[in-house]
């Protein structure tokens, strides 16, 4: 009894979504058979391969070496710190995705924070918001707008500059928010005596780069193949550490919540189609069933895909579940959800209705 205590203090979140998943199986006993369809096994072979090279390159000790570098790129300033992660995270998500982005350097804002007292809560959230804005910009940023992309055969650079006076205002919304970080001098508080594991940091990294090449060419299950036999052979150690739950919580994500949108299409729910309605509903929904299944909910009624798109990217960053990137980012750096919510919320509420006044003029 202790041990299943234990565990459910844990992995609440986990237990959250079996409690869901046993619901939804009560409620509809095909469900078992239908749950492997329902598992996007690419985007998890994806996520599975870049948690291991992200373990793996926390391991070997590269970020605690990074970290008092960082600290006197911004000048020993926690503001400049937080605005460099910032900048750093929104332009590596337009490019990487944002998930990439949350596994590559929420070990690095963790151990960087951690070593200058700073409060992890706020900074966590902002990068994890930083993410969400940048992948906004282009179509390969984030998987929403893959399938808007695909979905409505738009030119790469037409999506480019329709999206960019929307991200442009939410990243000038997100750095105003690093103005309540408070502009106090750092001093490296703890620097670990930390050996740096060559061997293991260029496994990682060549893993890190040959997961993100064959994604790009729609070759997920091959690069988890690569990354898995990679570590059996030259790093061990990151299998052993390596976070297996959160595996499963992906996976439970994506059947609990394909699930639910599955249900609400077939109550026969009028969808919007366009204008404001279109865009509060998408943002809305993101909220319950997260903003990739919000996004194939909603565009199976052939909507105008401006609203959609605004509509889920802006959903991903309010609460936990708007974005698998949010749920990354915390789980990760271990930040409470009823912190994270602290700023996240506010900041999507001033985000949604910012958007609304620029989407209406």
């Amino acid at each position: 009894m202790k041990r299943l205590k234990n565990f459910i203090r844990r992995e609440w979140f986990l237990t959250v979504l079996l409690l869901l998943y046993s619901i939804l199986v009560i409620s509809d006993s095909n469900l078992l058979k239908r749950t492997p369809n329902l598992i996007d096994w690419e985007s998890l072979s994806l996520i599975t391969s870049l948690i291991m090279a992200s373990k793996g390159l926390e391991l070997s000790g590269i970020f605690s070496k990074l970290g008092p570098h960082i600290i006197r790129a911004a000048n020993h300033s926690e503001r400049r710190l937080v605005i460099l992660f910032i900048l750093t995270i929104s332009l590596s998500s337009a490019v990487i995705m944002n998930d990439t982005a949350m596994l590559v350097f929420i070990p690095l804002v963790s151990i960087t924070l951690e070593m200058a007292g700073v409060n992890t809560a706020r900074a966590v959230t902002l990068s994890a918001i930083a993410a969400n804005v940048g992948s906004s910009l282009t179509p390969v940023g984030n998987p929403q707008n893959v399938i808007i992309w695909h979905h409505y055969s738009l030119g790469f650079f037409e999506f480019i500059r329709t999206l960019l006076p929307y991200v442009t205002l939410w990243l000038a919304l997100l750095l105003a928010f690093t103005m309540t970080v408070r502009d106090r001098k750092l001093s490296i508080e703890t620097v670990p005596d930390t050996v740096l594991k060559k061997d293991l940091l260029a496994v990682s990294l060549i893993s890190l780069v040959i997961d993100v090449s064959l994604a790009e060419v729609g070759k997920p299950l091959v690069a988890f193949l690569f990354t898995l036999i990679a570590f059996l052979a030259l790093g061990r150690e990151t299998l052993l550490k390596f976070d297996w739950a959160l595996v499963l919580i992906f996976a439970f994500i994506f059947v609990d919540f394909n699930e639910l949108a599955l249900m609400l299409q077939r109550a026969g729910l009028n969808l919007p189609t366009s204008g404001v309605l279109l865009f509060l509903a998408s943002a809305g929904l993101s909220q319950l069933v997260s903003n990739v299944p919000a996004t194939v909910f909603l565009s199976s009624a052939n909507p105008k895909w401006l609203p959609l798109a605004l509509g889920v990217n802006v959903g991903g960053t309010g609460s936990i579940v708007g974005s698998l990137a949010n749920l990354i980012a915390i789980r990760i750096a271990g930040v409470r959800i009823r912190e994270f919510h602290r700023y996240s919320i506010p900041y999507f509420i001033l985000a949604l209705l910012l958007s609304l006044l620029l989407f209406l003029l």
